[in-house]
């Protein structure tokens, strides 16, 4: 199949998730060709069967805004047609999902109705909990939807909450987030680059995020302050964003910047994720947790809230731990007494690495999405 995709290309869930399926999708022989404003961020090495076309946003005084959502559906087309793209997959409702649906129209329109380009629509979270669900965007989010020739979610949570507060008629069908553990895993040289974190044995936790708001860093601060008081640790922070400069006054503040490590942005996360013991993930919300899974896959359980689509990945008190929001006195106790015992903690390592190969792996998610996009060219022929 020859599949256009579009997604954020920052350093978020979506764009990831996005950029990741495209890879494994050019891996199976697929033809990929990524359409957006900035080459994603996962997108760094060339590969096979991988293309990136870039939308180009002009700035006229007349804007205030660029009409970035046009210029994505110009681009759209244009590729579509240039290299006879089967269909296109959106990830994120608002904007792209419009876009697609503009460049369905334009189109059909030029070929006089014997072309007609699907698109399959993914649903992330934010898309729906956050901007669709702004009164100024539920119509259009709304409308893009079922427009869309296939819908999927990430998790049952999100499906749910779609249905409910858009009163959506489409099916929905879930499609999980997926890791690929060949990648992601502990191998023989994580231990030695341990040593650069914890030079003396220390633990080591870890949080991964984009640092807004919703992912509470000030917590993952306040729950590594209470462990590392009872134990030697280290924290490694990984990614950036808005909240970033609030936790390094909170770090100075508490006295930790020897204990404490803003990584910045990463490419290759597993590297740092397979010499950690513990993930910290506090967040308000989470519409499934793919940091989690990235832990898991590497053997690292999870400390999290049980909110959103988390509990769908995290089994509680099994492959890591789940807490109210806010609970930073349950989730230090936790990271404590799972950090104390040795052998514990690297039995629930082996059974988060079990649940990511057999539930979320790539070679098991990636053939339910290849299925989904054959049903949808079906019904569109």
């Amino acid at each position: 199949m020859k599949i256009g995709i579009t997604c954020y290309p920052t350093y978020g869930g979506s764009g990831v998730v996005a950029t990741e399926l495209g890879l494994e999708l050019a891996q199976r022989g697929h033809e990929i060709h990524f359409i957006s404003y900035s080459q994603p961020i996962r997108l760094n090495t060339p590969q096979p069967n991988i293309y990136f076309h870039e939308v180009d946003v002009s700035h006229y005084p007349l804007f205030e805004y660029p009409p970035y959502d046009l210029a994505l559906a110009s681009r759209m087309g244009e590729v579509a047609e240039l290299y006879h793209l089967d269909l296109l997959h959106v990830h994120y409702a608002i904007p792209h999902s419009v876009s697609a649906l503009l460049a369905r129209q334009m189109l059909a329109a030029a070929s006089g109705g014997r072309r007609r380009l699907p698109f399959v629509t993914t649903l992330h979270g934010t898309d729906i909990t956050l901007v669709g669900a702004d009164p100024s965007y539920l119509p259009i989010t709304r409308f893009s939807i079922e427009q869309s020739d296939g819908v999927t979610a990430i998790s049952h949570y999100l499906r749910e909450r779609t249905l409910k507060e858009f009163d959506i008629k489409n099916p929905i069908q879930v499609i999980h987030n997926f890791v690929n553990c060949d990648i992601y895993r502990r191998d023989e040289r994580a231990a030695e680059r341990r040593k650069e974190y914890s030079p003396n044995g220390e633990r080591v936790l870890v949080h991964l995020s984009n640092f807004r708001p919703v992912k509470r860093l000030a917590d993952v601060v306040e729950v590594f302050d209470r462990v590392q008081k009872k134990i030697p640790a280290r924290l490694l922070l990984i990614g950036d964003g808005p909240e970033r400069s609030t936790a390094e006054w909170l770090v100075r503040r508490k006295g930790l910047q020897e204990r404490v490590l803003f990584l910045g942005k990463q490419d290759r996360v597993q590297e740092k994720l397979a010499v950690t013991d513990l993930m910290l993930l506090p967040s308000e919300l989470e519409s499934f947790g793919l940091a989690a899974l990235e832990a898991m896959a590497c053997e690292v359980p999870c400390i999290a809230t049980r909110v959103g689509g988390l509990p769908e990945v995290i089994e509680d008190g099994k492959t890591g731990f789940l807490a109210e929001v806010g609970d930073v006195e349950t989730m230090a106790r936790q990271a404590l007494d799972i950090l104390g015992d040795e052998t514990r903690l690297r039995e629930m390592g082996r059974r988060a690495r079990q649940a990511a190969e057999e539930r979320f792996a790539a070679s098991r998610i990636i053939p339910q999405y290849e299925d989904f996009y054959r049903c949808v060219l079906e019904r569109a022929s």
